[in-house]
């Protein structure tokens, strides 16, 4: 029998056939090379002689390291193994003795398969067992491998789900010799700890090709698994956290995310102050501090295991791990764990209902300014917190610090520009005689913040009134700011009693003059860097002769519900956008029948995430064809109709319902162009005021009549009339052809006239004048 040796082993190994008086019956080349005797020196006598002075046990199977001298005496380390031979009856006739050198290829291979720290199995081509190394067998549970060998792969790993698809993978190799890799994950039942395993399966073939064996090597890569875990839980904290502007909302989206795949509690404390929106001490917070809990979450179905309601304040003593407010474990049984434990009776038995035995108490600051704590607690799960889950909070936190930073601010900015927006609106519209008037307004639910909504309401001469809604681009106090600019400028204007084109007009230029830089001196030092765009909607109602006029700067058209319930949308020519400059606006006239309610209102109204714009007018108008109680009512059935909760643009309703005056409270003359008919008028109007009971006001009201008409004939141009108006307040018009608007003076001494305005201006509430298309209007008005 002969056995050479492989490459790098020159000795080869040595073989030797012992029989059953333990004398060697068989020597083999190997032999001769491994330990320098002769197949004639070592056939004949005692195994024991030549394998001196190592002591073999021949009756059972046997392997050990041994030292064994050489023929010259050179003492050698093998590896030797025994293995008993049975004769035909099943009896022991001996055995079968192997040697190699201690070093060689095959004690290497054999100890590197022992020793290795991957888990390694071999199968056969049935899947049977064949070999299994020390990390396997310790795996599970140090079960001697003799009691595996040859059995099924079912015996160890079972085919349910808890064998994690190990029995298919092997199948697939061994059926089509082909390697495969898998990884997965479980949680131990005993231990109840996460593990992780990356296997490779592979086939053993023999020298002609054939598959006659699967080779299995699965290592451990627990650590790695919850690396990754980390990594995916803090990519997902920038997508998860901060998905909107609420202090609250990103506070409870840091809890949400940790649980439970990186605590079993996860609560959230922040400063009042940073809930306020106000701007925190900067440093860390090194004494006892008053926090307020904002969110909370548990692994625990129950209940939520927080000592501390949501809402709720808690003062955390100086040696609590919150009040530290430095990134730092703390374990049960530590000092200052088991002090703020047992400060709060209702902590500790929380901590003990649940067992609570690890906490990392985590700062949220950003910008170097302190928000608040994040407190991390495992209990469920029996590992403790590690410095990578340290490492892991850390950043969560300071993610979420961030976020709740810029929520701060969006909210102390918000405020702000809610508080200049409100001031900067019409606190009351009050009571008009032309039209009654409800209004609504809601500021943007989302992140852009407060936008550059407003309407107003303005009484106008004559009994008119001008009703005003518009819409600033952009949110923020720049907006609000810029829609005080705007509103100031169309009350401005309305008083010069502009037609609505024309005011558009004047509007349009102040916009183009705010963006091109051009400053008033009130504006001196006043940042322009950013441009200034709107959309405005100007219309006068004249409850007289029932006609409404209206003008758009890019503007939503109105919408008009008549009498009769019919709903309709103005056709209002919808001119450019105040700020484009050099376009023409054009004024559309409608007559409204008494009763009938217009509806002006900005885009927010009907534009939505949910429906398009027609969509949203279409619902306007069903609406606000809905019968309503009042006007209030209509309001409040719109705004419940149209826009969400948190709607994305700022919303603002005006509606009005048109009143009219009947010919008996309106008097009309035409006065001839001459200055002997002037008595006649005076006359006239007392005769009209006597006739309406108001006796109190004709002397009063002679001296203005006879003061107008007068001024008209001698500094105007004919047609002139006369018109008295009796409502709320007694009314005189004089009307002329000519544009010159007359001006209040103080006459001197030696003046012959000049007294007239002033004596105007002194018997009246007020007094002013109008431009039409010809000529001009000068009214005057009496309290009644």
């Amino acid at each position: 029998m002969n056995a050479s040796g492989g490459p790098g082993d020159p000795a080869g190994t040595a073989v030797a056939v012992v029989g059953a008086q333990g004398t060697v019956t068989a020597w083999s080349e190997g032999a001769r090379l491994l330990l320098g005797y002769a197949s004639a020196e070592a056939v004949g006598r005692p195994v024991a002689e030549v394998f001196a002075p190592a002591v073999l046990v021949l009756d059972r199977e046997w392997q050990s390291t041994v030292a064994v001298h050489h023929r010259d005496g050179r003492l050698l380390d093998l590896e030797v193994r025994v293995s008993p031979a049975l004769d035909g009856d099943g009896e022991p006739s001996g055995c079968v003795v192997t040697a190699v050198p201690e070093a060689s290829d095959d004690a290497l291979v054999r100890w590197a398969f022992e020793q290795s720290p991957a888990s390694m199995s071999l199968y056969d081509s049935d899947l049977r067992h064949r070999r299994l190394n020390g990390t396997a067998l310790e795996a599970m549970g140090d079960v001697p491998e003799g009691t595996l060998r040859g059995t099924p792969y079912q015996a160890i790993v079972p085919e349910e789900e808890t064998g994690h698809g190990y029995g298919d993978h092997l199948r697939q190799v061994a059926e089509t010799g082909r390697a495969t890799h898998y990884e997965w994950s479980a949680r131990d039942p005993v231990s109840m700890r996460d593990y992780a395993w990356n296997t490779d399966m592979w086939p053993i073939r023999d020298p002609r090709g054939r598959v006659r064996g699967v080779a299995v090597a699965a290592f451990d890569s627990t650590a790695q698994f919850w690396a990754r875990q980390r990594l995916v839980l803090l990519n997902e904290a920038g997508a998860a956290i901060g998905t909107t502007l609420d202090v609250v909302r990103t506070a409870d989206e840091l809890a949400e995310l940790a649980v439970p795949r990186l605590a079993d509690f996860v609560s959230v404390d922040l400063l009042d102050s940073v809930l306020q929106g106000d701007e925190p001490s900067p440093g860390p917070v090194d004494s006892a501090v008053v926090l307020r809990r904002v969110a909370h979450r548990s692994r625990t179905d129950e209940a939520p295991v927080g000592a501390v309601e949501l809402g709720e304040v808690d003062t955390y003593p100086e040696f609590s791990p919150p009040a530290r407010c430095l990134a730092v474990l703390s374990q049960a049984g530590n000092v200052d764990f088991s002090l703020w434990v047992a400060q709060n009776a209702l902590r500790d038995a929380k901590v003990r209902q649940y067992g609570l035995h690890t906490v990392m108490a985590v700062p949220l600051m950003a910008r170097g300014v302190t928000l608040g704590v994040a407190i991390f607690a495992r209990g469920t799960r029996p590992e403790g917190f590690i410095d990578d889950d340290m490492t892991l909070a850390e950043e969560l936190a300071g993610r979420a610090a961030v976020c709740v930073d810029n929520a701060r601010r969006f909210t102390r900015e918000h405020g702000t520009a809610l508080a200049l927006q409100r001031s900067l609106l019409p606190q009351r519209l009050g009571d008009q005689p032309a039209v009654e008037v409800a209004s609504r307004y809601l500021p943007a639910g989302s992140q852009a913040g407060v936008g550059g909504d407003w309407f107003d309401v303005v009484p106008l001469s004559g009994t008119r009134v001008a009703l005003v809604v518009g819409d600033v681009v952009g949110h923020g106090i720049h907006a609000s700011a810029t829609m005080g600019r705007l509103r100031t400028a169309v009350r401005t204007l309305a008083d010069v009693d502009l037609p609505p084109d024309e005011l558009l007009t004047h509007l349009d230029d102040l916009v183009v003059h705010l963006n091109s830089g051009d400053e008033t001196p009130e504006d001196s030092g006043r940042s322009t860097s950013t441009e200034v765009g709107a959309t405005c909607l100007y219309a006068v109602y004249d409850p007289i002769s029932r006609r409404c006029s209206m003008a758009s700067a890019g503007h939503p058209s109105p919408v008009l519900r008549l009498p009769d319930g019919t709903v309709e949308v103005l056709p209002v020519s919808a001119g450019p956008p105040l700020g484009v400059g050099g376009l023409p606006f054009e004024a559309t006239e409608r007559e409204l029948p008494e009763g009938s309610i217009l509806a002006l209102y900005t885009d927010g109204l009907i534009d939505s995430r949910d429906f398009d714009l027609d969509a949203g007018l279409a619902r306007l108008r069903t609406a606000l064809a809905a019968p309503a109680p009042s006007i209030e009512s209509a309001c409040d059935t719109i705004l419940k109709s149209l826009p969400p909760d948190r709607p994305v643009d700022d919303v603002a309703l005006l509606l009005a319902r048109t009143r009219a005056l009947n010919t008996a409270q309106v008097a009309v003359w035409d006065v001839p162009f001459d200055p002997a008919h002037v008595a006649e008028t005076r006359q006239a109007t007392a005769e009209l005021l006597r006739a309406w009971g108001m006796e109190d006001a004709v002397h009063v009201t002679e001296l203005v009549v006879s003061e107008l008409v007068t001024n008209a004939i001698r500094h105007g141009s004919p047609p002139v009339q006369l018109r008295v108006i009796r409502d709320r307040s007694l009314i005189c018009e004089v009307s002329d052809g000519s544009n010159t608007a007359p001006h209040l003076r103080r006459a001197r001494s030696d003046d012959e006239g000049g007294r007239g305005l002033l004596l105007v201006a002194q018997l009246t509430q007020a007094w002013g004048t109008r431009q039409a298309a010809t000529g001009k209007t000068i009214w005057a008005e009496q309290a009644l």
